[in-house]
């Protein structure tokens, strides 16, 4: 290989690559392209990993792998093509995920450059806290159309991937989902809720039915609620969407006559809701359009062709089948988690979100509009992939030269600037965020929160959500004081009470370790009376920002005064890009930079 070739590369180089050991971590687009790279420079040692298996929708820009390998696991297929190329290599494939707990920081420790190709936010904030405890130089790529960006993040030299705050996360109003969606996003969201009350996690926040539990009901909507029995505490029982759907034994007509039928005509008894909106219009299974219609002809991909509604009908039938089968088969307690990959998962959220789009004269989408907007998948170019990955292994050439300084970060543009520049690179290295309650010396950070309210469980959901912790435990400072443990059971007696009925309160300081991460945070909490949940404070005067609100235009459906919430992080965000402002000779602006993060963002969603 080119390493091997007399002259190409120095002899320092030669040698440090020869001694080398990488971590690729993603086997998709850019993934594909750096493990070709590093085999065909030669590098002898390389180990990848990845969670997902081949779609068909993987083929046009993975080049690794073929129609042959749709379904199987991308780490083994990139391994078994790549050594096509160099048989010499050593390739260690896992077919796994990088937060598993067999990825330790001893397991980083090993190598001498770790490489990331991920298309989410959570593996990335998880990658980012590995390398920073090993000490070990992380390459970040991420590419978003034509453009793209390679960046190092190294321990004290160079900003980490959670030093400066990402774009908000777009949220939409609990009540427009499950009451008033006005565009196709809105029922696909409330579709992947369906899917985790029936056969994912449970969320009470995601619940996706009216609530006929509700006595303010107007109309004869609330009739119902009026006439149930409470319980002692004054409260009205409320039987689970999964626990309902369980006793019809996932039957798929009752399931569809109450989302689709009743669940609708009860919306419609809300007056108010229809005053300036066009109402929905209920289903019922025996009678749907496009039942007697023949066949259609479509030149495209089968994707790319929209159901008619008979036709999400019948794939929400055999999709619920499956999905139940794969349930049943599993341990009780588990549940199955949503993959845009997945073909039954994709086919009920596909099927769910149409039909309805439909009851709500909102468009109807194909199922590849809706895996794209489902999976937050950015169009993604095989040439940009190409060329960030070429960038990444060039700077991990440079790294084991020693020469870190000319690793700045470099931005592929989407066309060419008034100098003629493609490629635009920082003048120098991105000093650490002093204050980065990540990689700062002393991490940091304020929770403000109304503390009489907070519950512990809440408290842990902050960590998780808001800190991207995987196994928060908490103590309280000077005390020693277990408030909150990760070993199950320990503390979950407490999970109810109020963070005031366990002993804290303002202006106490929590130590906040994760052993999964190697991290540790000292969180300072501040009392806010009319803090509705919790939010993050990064500095005393500046307040981490809060997702933005999806905003309706005058009479369209939609909540107007949603309440605040945290800032969440999901899996299914997409390839997380930095695009920088350039000053008026083309050069990257000084520092500080402005970091705008390009990508399309999961979904949140408010209460209301």
């Amino acid at each position: 290989m080119v390493a091997r070739v007399a002259g190409v590369f120095d002899e320092k180089l030669t040698e440090a690559i020869a001694n080398s050991k990488i971590l690729v971590v993603g086997a998709g687009g850019i993934g594909c392209e750096i493990l070709k790279n590093l085999v065909l420079t030669g590098f002898p040692q390389i180990e990848i990993i990845d969670l997902d298996t081949i779609d068909v929708s993987n083929l046009n820009r993975q080049f690794l792998f073929h129609k042959e390998h749709v379904g199987k696991s991308k780490a083994q297929v990139a391994k078994d093509s790549a050594l096509s190329f160099n048989p010499t290599v050593n390739i260690i494939a896992h077919h796994d995920s990088v937060i598993s707990n067999d990825y330790g920081v001893s397991y980083f420790k090993q190598f001498n450059i770790v490489m990331n190709a991920l298309d989410n936010r959570v593996a990335r904030n998880h990658v980012n806290r590995m390398c920073l405890a090993a000490n070990v130089p992380l390459i970040e790529t991420g590419t978003a159309g034509y453009a793209g960006q390679v960046e190092l993040i190294k321990k004290g030299l160079t900003q980490c991937y959670e030093c400066q705050p990402k774009a908000p996360q777009k949220s939409f109003p609990g009540c427009t989902i499950r009451n008033t969606p006005s565009e196709p996003i809105h029922c696909i969201v409330w579709a992947k809720h369906l899917f985790n009350q029936l056969f994912g996690e449970e969320d009470p926040d995601q619940d996706v039915s009216p609530d006929t539990a509700d006595p303010e009901a107007a109309g004869d909507a609330g009739a119902s609620a009026l006439s149930s029995e409470g319980t002692a505490a004054g409260n009205i029982e409320r039987k689970s969407t999964r626990a309902w759907a369980s006793d019809t034994n996932y039957d798929p007509e009752k399931l569809f006559s109450k989302l689709f039928g009743d669940d609708i005509r009860y919306l419609l008894s809300m007056e108010n809701l229809w005053k300036k909106r066009r109402p929905p219009t209920p289903l019922t299974w025996d009678n749907l359009p496009g039942k007697d219609n023949a066949p259609t002809q479509h030149s495209g991909l089968p994707d790319q062709r929209v159901w008619t509604v008979h036709e999400c009908a019948q794939v929400f039938a055999a999709s619920c089948k499956a999905l139940q089968t794969d349930l049943k088969s599993r341990p009780d307690g588990d549940h199955l988690v949503w993959d845009k990959d997945e073909k039954s998962a994709m086919d009920f959220v596909t099927a769910c979100a149409n039909i309805r789009a439909h009851i709500f004269n909102i468009q109807l989408k194909s199922r590849f509009e809706i895996k794209s907007m489902a999976g937050n998948i950015i169009p993604a170019i095989a040439t940009a992939n190409a060329i960030v990955a070429g960038l990444a292994v060039i700077r991990a050439q440079a790294l084991l030269k020693g020469e870190i300084e000319t690793c700045t970060s470099v931005y592929l543009r989407p066309k060419v600037n008034h100098r003629g520049q493609l490629f635009v690179p920082e003048k120098t290295l991105t000093a650490p965020n002093p204050k980065c309650y990540v990689c700062a010396p002393k991490p940091e950070v304020g929770l403000a929160c109304n503390i009489k309210q907070l519950t512990l469980k809440d408290l842990n959901t902050a960590f998780k959500e808001g800190l991207n912790m995987q196994a928060p435990d908490a103590t309280v400072e000077g005390k020693g004081l277990v408030v909150l443990s990760s070993e199950p059971g320990e503390t979950d007696h407490n999970n109810e009470k109020t963070l005031e009925e366990i002993g804290l309160n303002d202006g106490c300081a929590l130590l906040v370790d994760d052993f999964l991460q190697n991290y540790e945070v000292r969180v300072r909490l501040q009392q806010e009376d009319d803090e509705k949940s919790w939010r993050l404070v990064t500095d005393t005067d500046t307040p981490m920002p809060a997702p933005k609100e999806d905003k309706t235009a005058n009479g369209s459906n939609g909540a107007k005064e949603p309440k605040p919430g945290p800032s969440r992080s999901k899996e299914d965000s997409d390839s997380d890009m930095e695009i920088i402002d350039e000053d008026d000779d083309g050069e990257p602006a000084p520092k500080p930079p402005k970091r705008r993060r390009t990508e399309i963002s999961d979904e949140v969603v408010e209460l209301c």
